[in-house]
Protein backbone atom coordinates (compact mmCIF):
# COMPACT_ATOMS: atom_id res chain seq x y z
CA UNK A 1 0.00 0.00 0.00
CA UNK A 2 1.24 3.24 -1.07
CA UNK A 3 1.31 6.25 1.23
CA UNK A 4 0.75 9.82 -0.47
CA UNK A 5 3.23 12.35 1.17
CA UNK A 6 1.83 15.06 3.14
CA UNK A 7 1.87 18.46 1.66
CA UNK A 8 4.39 20.52 2.44
CA UNK A 9 3.03 23.81 4.41
CA UNK A 10 5.93 26.40 3.05
CA UNK A 11 4.48 24.81 -0.32
CA UNK A 12 0.35 24.93 0.53
CA UNK A 13 1.55 28.65 1.94
CA UNK A 14 3.12 29.64 -1.31
CA UNK A 15 0.34 28.01 -3.33
CA UNK A 16 -2.65 30.29 -1.84
CA UNK A 17 -0.62 33.09 -2.08
CA UNK A 18 0.20 33.00 -6.02
CA UNK A 19 -3.88 32.73 -5.84
CA UNK A 20 -4.26 35.31 -3.65
CA UNK A 21 -1.72 37.46 -5.79
CA UNK A 22 -4.11 36.76 -8.93
CA UNK A 23 -7.03 37.25 -7.34
CA UNK A 24 -5.74 40.53 -6.39
CA UNK A 25 -4.24 41.71 -10.02
CA UNK A 26 -7.54 40.84 -11.60
CA UNK A 27 -9.27 42.77 -9.40
CA UNK A 28 -7.12 45.70 -9.13
CA UNK A 29 -7.41 45.53 -13.34
CA UNK A 30 -10.78 46.21 -13.38
CA UNK A 31 -9.54 49.98 -11.92
CA UNK A 32 -9.25 51.42 -15.17
CA UNK A 33 -12.32 49.72 -17.08
CA UNK A 34 -14.39 51.57 -13.69
CA UNK A 35 -12.00 54.96 -14.20
CA UNK A 36 -13.42 55.30 -17.66
CA UNK A 37 -17.19 53.96 -17.16
CA UNK A 38 -16.90 56.98 -14.14
CA UNK A 39 -15.69 59.49 -16.50
CA UNK A 40 -18.33 58.59 -18.95
CA UNK A 41 -21.18 59.00 -16.41
CA UNK A 42 -20.32 62.33 -15.07
CA UNK A 43 -17.62 61.28 -11.96
CA UNK A 44 -14.54 63.06 -11.71
CA UNK A 45 -11.54 60.97 -10.25
CA UNK A 46 -11.37 62.03 -6.78
CA UNK A 47 -14.86 62.30 -6.09
CA UNK A 48 -14.83 58.48 -7.59
CA UNK A 49 -12.07 57.39 -5.28
CA UNK A 50 -13.74 59.07 -2.32
CA UNK A 51 -16.93 57.35 -2.84
CA UNK A 52 -14.92 53.79 -3.26
CA UNK A 53 -13.07 54.02 -0.11
CA UNK A 54 -15.91 55.52 1.61
CA UNK A 55 -18.16 52.63 1.39
CA UNK A 56 -15.82 50.11 1.77
CA UNK A 57 -14.86 51.98 4.98
CA UNK A 58 -18.40 52.01 6.12
CA UNK A 59 -19.02 48.30 5.38
CA UNK A 60 -15.39 47.14 6.69
CA UNK A 61 -15.07 48.70 10.05
CA UNK A 62 -18.24 47.48 11.93
CA UNK A 63 -17.46 44.12 10.94
CA UNK A 64 -13.28 43.84 11.27
CA UNK A 65 -11.06 45.25 13.69
CA UNK A 66 -13.29 46.43 16.41
CA UNK A 67 -10.86 44.39 19.22
CA UNK A 68 -8.30 46.41 18.00
CA UNK A 69 -6.22 49.51 20.50
CA UNK A 70 -5.82 52.73 19.07
CA UNK A 71 -2.15 52.21 19.04
CA UNK A 72 -2.34 48.89 16.31
CA UNK A 73 -4.79 50.91 14.61
CA UNK A 74 -1.69 53.73 13.97
CA UNK A 75 0.21 51.61 11.42
CA UNK A 76 -2.94 50.61 9.71
CA UNK A 77 -4.19 54.23 9.24
CA UNK A 78 -0.05 55.24 8.34
CA UNK A 79 -0.27 52.02 5.28
CA UNK A 80 -3.22 53.91 4.20
CA UNK A 81 -1.79 57.29 3.62
CA UNK A 82 0.85 56.19 2.20
CA UNK A 83 -1.33 54.40 -0.25
CA UNK A 84 -3.59 56.93 -1.26
CA UNK A 85 -0.27 59.18 -1.94
CA UNK A 86 0.75 57.06 -4.33
CA UNK A 87 -2.71 57.50 -5.69
CA UNK A 88 -2.74 60.68 -5.71
CA UNK A 89 0.58 60.62 -7.73
CA UNK A 90 -0.32 58.59 -10.05
CA UNK A 91 -3.50 60.80 -10.97
CA UNK A 92 -1.89 63.65 -10.94
CA UNK A 93 0.89 62.35 -13.51
CA UNK A 94 -1.91 61.13 -15.46
CA UNK A 95 -3.04 64.57 -16.20
CA UNK A 96 0.73 65.43 -17.73
CA UNK A 97 1.76 62.29 -19.30
CA UNK A 98 0.20 59.45 -21.37
CA UNK A 99 -1.65 56.60 -19.54
CA UNK A 100 0.88 53.73 -20.95
CA UNK A 101 3.84 55.79 -19.26
CA UNK A 102 2.35 56.19 -16.06
CA UNK A 103 1.64 52.48 -15.93
CA UNK A 104 4.73 51.62 -16.98
CA UNK A 105 6.44 53.26 -14.17
CA UNK A 106 3.75 52.90 -11.61
CA UNK A 107 4.48 49.40 -12.53
CA UNK A 108 8.33 48.82 -11.83
CA UNK A 109 7.08 48.86 -7.86
CA UNK A 110 8.82 46.02 -8.16
CA UNK A 111 12.28 46.86 -8.64
CA UNK A 112 11.63 49.30 -6.15
CA UNK A 113 10.99 47.06 -3.79
CA UNK A 114 13.91 44.99 -4.64
CA UNK A 115 15.75 48.48 -4.55
CA UNK A 116 14.74 49.71 -1.14
CA UNK A 117 15.65 46.06 0.26
CA UNK A 118 18.97 45.76 -1.20
CA UNK A 119 19.17 49.29 0.56
CA UNK A 120 18.29 47.93 3.71
CA UNK A 121 20.57 45.15 3.78
CA UNK A 122 18.92 42.15 1.39
CA UNK A 123 20.72 41.68 -1.43
CA UNK A 124 18.89 40.04 -4.36
CA UNK A 125 19.79 37.36 -6.66
CA UNK A 126 20.28 36.57 -10.07
CA UNK A 127 16.80 34.93 -10.10
CA UNK A 128 14.99 37.78 -8.84
CA UNK A 129 16.71 40.61 -10.93
CA UNK A 130 16.04 38.25 -13.80
CA UNK A 131 12.41 38.73 -13.04
CA UNK A 132 12.42 42.12 -12.65
CA UNK A 133 14.26 42.93 -15.84
CA UNK A 134 11.67 40.36 -18.04
CA UNK A 135 8.37 41.77 -16.23
CA UNK A 136 10.12 45.47 -17.32
CA UNK A 137 10.31 44.20 -21.08
CA UNK A 138 6.77 43.05 -20.71
CA UNK A 139 5.23 45.94 -19.50
CA UNK A 140 6.75 47.83 -22.03
CA UNK A 141 5.37 45.92 -24.59
CA UNK A 142 1.74 45.81 -22.94
CA UNK A 143 1.12 49.29 -22.33
CA UNK A 144 3.87 50.99 -25.06
CA UNK A 145 6.92 52.61 -25.52
CA UNK A 146 6.87 56.39 -24.60
CA UNK A 147 5.75 58.72 -27.49
CA UNK A 148 5.77 62.38 -27.66
CA UNK A 149 3.19 62.92 -25.01
CA UNK A 150 6.08 61.45 -22.42
CA UNK A 151 8.50 64.50 -22.50
CA UNK A 152 6.81 66.09 -19.49
CA UNK A 153 9.91 65.41 -16.79
CA UNK A 154 7.42 66.98 -13.98
CA UNK A 155 5.41 63.98 -15.27
CA UNK A 156 7.51 61.51 -15.75
CA UNK A 157 9.43 62.35 -11.77
CA UNK A 158 5.21 62.08 -10.72
CA UNK A 159 4.88 58.36 -12.35
CA UNK A 160 7.96 57.35 -10.89
CA UNK A 161 6.83 58.51 -7.59
CA UNK A 162 3.78 56.65 -7.80
CA UNK A 163 5.74 53.45 -8.20
CA UNK A 164 8.37 53.87 -5.41
CA UNK A 165 5.55 54.97 -2.93
CA UNK A 166 3.44 51.97 -4.17
CA UNK A 167 6.85 49.73 -3.34
CA UNK A 168 6.88 51.66 0.05
CA UNK A 169 3.38 51.08 1.27
CA UNK A 170 3.99 46.84 -0.17
CA UNK A 171 6.92 46.70 2.29
CA UNK A 172 4.71 48.61 4.98
CA UNK A 173 2.00 46.14 5.02
CA UNK A 174 4.72 43.25 4.52
CA UNK A 175 6.28 44.80 8.20
CA UNK A 176 3.32 46.46 9.90
CA UNK A 177 0.13 44.39 9.20
CA UNK A 178 1.47 40.60 9.92
CA UNK A 179 -0.93 39.73 12.20
CA UNK A 180 -3.95 41.90 11.61
CA UNK A 181 -6.74 39.92 9.57
CA UNK A 182 -6.78 41.60 5.99
CA UNK A 183 -10.64 43.14 5.91
CA UNK A 184 -9.46 45.11 9.07
CA UNK A 185 -6.40 46.40 7.09
CA UNK A 186 -8.75 46.76 4.41
CA UNK A 187 -11.29 49.02 6.30
CA UNK A 188 -8.32 51.43 8.27
CA UNK A 189 -6.62 51.75 4.96
CA UNK A 190 -9.89 52.62 2.90
CA UNK A 191 -11.24 54.97 6.18
CA UNK A 192 -7.08 57.25 5.23
CA UNK A 193 -8.13 56.95 1.70
CA UNK A 194 -11.38 58.30 1.66
CA UNK A 195 -11.17 60.92 4.21
CA UNK A 196 -8.32 61.85 1.82
CA UNK A 197 -9.69 61.70 -1.56
CA UNK A 198 -13.52 63.18 -0.36
CA UNK A 199 -10.67 66.69 0.67
CA UNK A 200 -9.48 66.70 -2.41
CA UNK A 201 -12.50 66.51 -4.58
CA UNK A 202 -14.42 69.15 -2.41
CA UNK A 203 -11.17 71.04 -2.68
CA UNK A 204 -11.69 70.80 -6.64
CA UNK A 205 -15.40 71.71 -6.31
CA UNK A 206 -16.04 68.11 -8.17
CA UNK A 207 -17.48 66.38 -4.62
CA UNK A 208 -21.39 65.66 -4.76
CA UNK A 209 -23.88 62.90 -4.05
CA UNK A 210 -24.29 60.32 -7.32
CA UNK A 211 -27.61 61.00 -8.58
CA UNK A 212 -27.73 58.33 -11.08
CA UNK A 213 -28.27 54.28 -11.23
CA UNK A 214 -25.52 54.58 -13.57
CA UNK A 215 -22.98 56.68 -11.14
CA UNK A 216 -24.16 54.34 -7.90
CA UNK A 217 -23.18 51.24 -10.11
CA UNK A 218 -19.39 52.33 -11.36
CA UNK A 219 -19.14 53.10 -7.53
CA UNK A 220 -20.06 50.16 -6.36
CA UNK A 221 -17.98 48.01 -8.53
CA UNK A 222 -14.77 50.13 -8.01
CA UNK A 223 -15.87 49.35 -4.03
CA UNK A 224 -16.79 45.89 -4.37
CA UNK A 225 -14.05 44.39 -7.23
CA UNK A 226 -10.93 46.85 -7.35
CA UNK A 227 -11.11 46.99 -3.41
CA UNK A 228 -13.22 44.51 -0.84
CA UNK A 229 -11.79 41.45 -3.35
CA UNK A 230 -8.19 43.05 -4.55
CA UNK A 231 -6.78 44.80 -1.23
CA UNK A 232 -7.85 42.22 1.07
CA UNK A 233 -5.98 39.41 -1.33
CA UNK A 234 -2.90 41.58 -1.73
CA UNK A 235 -2.33 41.99 1.72
CA UNK A 236 -2.87 37.59 2.37
CA UNK A 237 -0.40 37.42 -1.11
CA UNK A 238 2.15 40.01 0.40
CA UNK A 239 1.98 37.76 3.90
CA UNK A 240 2.56 34.74 2.41
CA UNK A 241 4.96 35.41 -0.26
CA UNK A 242 6.31 38.63 0.92
CA UNK A 243 6.50 41.77 -0.80
CA UNK A 244 8.89 41.18 -3.92
CA UNK A 245 7.45 38.10 -4.95
CA UNK A 246 3.55 39.66 -4.48
CA UNK A 247 4.79 42.88 -6.05
CA UNK A 248 6.18 40.75 -9.43
CA UNK A 249 2.48 38.57 -9.97
CA UNK A 250 0.89 41.89 -9.25
CA UNK A 251 2.86 42.93 -12.88
CA UNK A 252 0.31 41.21 -14.59
CA UNK A 253 -2.50 43.84 -13.93
CA UNK A 254 -2.08 46.08 -16.61
CA UNK A 255 -2.28 42.76 -19.05
CA UNK A 256 -5.53 41.67 -17.70
CA UNK A 257 -6.81 45.11 -18.06
CA UNK A 258 -5.82 45.45 -22.05
CA UNK A 259 -7.88 42.28 -22.06
CA UNK A 260 -10.71 43.36 -19.86
CA UNK A 261 -10.83 46.66 -22.48
CA UNK A 262 -10.73 44.33 -25.38
CA UNK A 263 -13.66 41.91 -23.79
CA UNK A 264 -15.29 45.28 -22.49
CA UNK A 265 -15.06 48.55 -23.91
CA UNK A 266 -13.76 46.44 -27.45
CA UNK A 267 -10.20 48.25 -27.73
CA UNK A 268 -7.98 47.00 -29.78
CA UNK A 269 -5.84 44.13 -28.34
CA UNK A 270 -1.92 44.36 -30.38
CA UNK A 271 0.23 41.39 -30.99
CA UNK A 272 2.48 42.82 -28.74
CA UNK A 273 0.60 42.67 -25.37
CA UNK A 274 0.41 38.67 -26.10
CA UNK A 275 3.83 38.36 -26.08
CA UNK A 276 4.61 41.33 -23.53
CA UNK A 277 2.04 39.04 -21.45
CA UNK A 278 4.06 36.11 -22.06
CA UNK A 279 7.31 38.24 -20.59
CA UNK A 280 5.44 39.47 -17.93
CA UNK A 281 4.46 35.40 -16.36
CA UNK A 282 7.63 34.50 -17.41
CA UNK A 283 9.29 36.91 -14.50
CA UNK A 284 6.46 36.34 -12.54
CA UNK A 285 7.27 32.55 -12.41
CA UNK A 286 10.68 32.70 -12.22
CA UNK A 287 10.24 35.40 -8.37
CA UNK A 288 8.98 32.41 -7.11
CA UNK A 289 12.12 30.93 -7.29
CA UNK A 290 13.77 30.98 -3.71
CA UNK A 291 17.02 31.81 -4.41
CA UNK A 292 17.68 35.39 -2.90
Amino acid sequence: MTTVPAPHPETDRTRSGLGLALVSALGFSTLGIWGKLGGQVGLGSFDLLAWRFGLVALVLLPLAGRELTWRERGPLLGVGLIYALATTLYFTALGRITAGTTSLLLYLAPAFVILFGWLAGRRPGGARLGAVALAALGLGLVVGVPGAGDRDPVGLALAAGSGALYAAYLLASERWLGGVAPLASTGHMALVAGGYFALLAAGSGTLHLPNTPAQWGVIAGMAGLATLVAVPALYGAVARLGAARASLVGTLEPLFTVLLAFLILREALRPAVLLGGGLILAGAALAQRRTT
